[in-house]
């Protein structure tokens, strides 16, 4: 019996930058087989992406999806509305959240799991104020001076 494939496909590094992140959750992902294989061969982007709550259900909208190479007329659209797949406890939590005043459905990476299924992290984020940003490049400035000053031979 052949190994599955695991790890990490994609990642949203912006959303540390853009947004405050608080509560996590690993929510599934409704694709076609293209969709499946070209995740595993890493071509997808989550950059633009974001998640939305509507009739009791999670979309998740902007994911990019490169189209699978191989595949015949059966190929996806790269860019379609993909059903998140959450227990219905989550999605109450959620939806709680979500109604809060500047609350977004971040999502954060795109991975397979140990048994092979693609799984979308996804967290509640607020959105940051520019002041916020300025502080964030300053303080990761800082820290890395600081790095460097210490990693210098004396």
């Amino acid at each position: 019996m052949a190994k599955r494939q695991s790890g990490q496909v994609a990642e949203n590094r912006r959303a540390r930058f853009d947004y405050h992140l608080g509560e996590r959750y690993e929510a599934g992902i409704s694709l076609t087989g293209s969709e499946v294989k070209s995740l595993r061969q890493g071509k997808a982007q989550l950059q633009e992406a974001y998640a939305i709550l509507k009739e009791g259900e999670a979309f998740l909208l902007g994911a990019h999806i490169a189209p699978y190479d191989r595949a015949t007329f059966t190929n996806h659209d790269p860019t379609r509305t993909r059903k998140l797949l959450l227990h219905k406890r989550e999605l109450r939590e959620l939806a709680m959240a979500a109604g809060r005043q500047g609350m977004t459905l971040v999502p954060i990476r795109l991975y397979f799991n140990d048994a092979g299924l693609a799984k979308l992290e996804i967290a509640l984020g607020q959105g940051k104020k520019a002041y916020d940003k300025r502080r964030a490049i300053a303080e990761r400035d800082a820290e890395r001076s600081i790095r460097r000053a210490l990693k210098r031979p004396r």
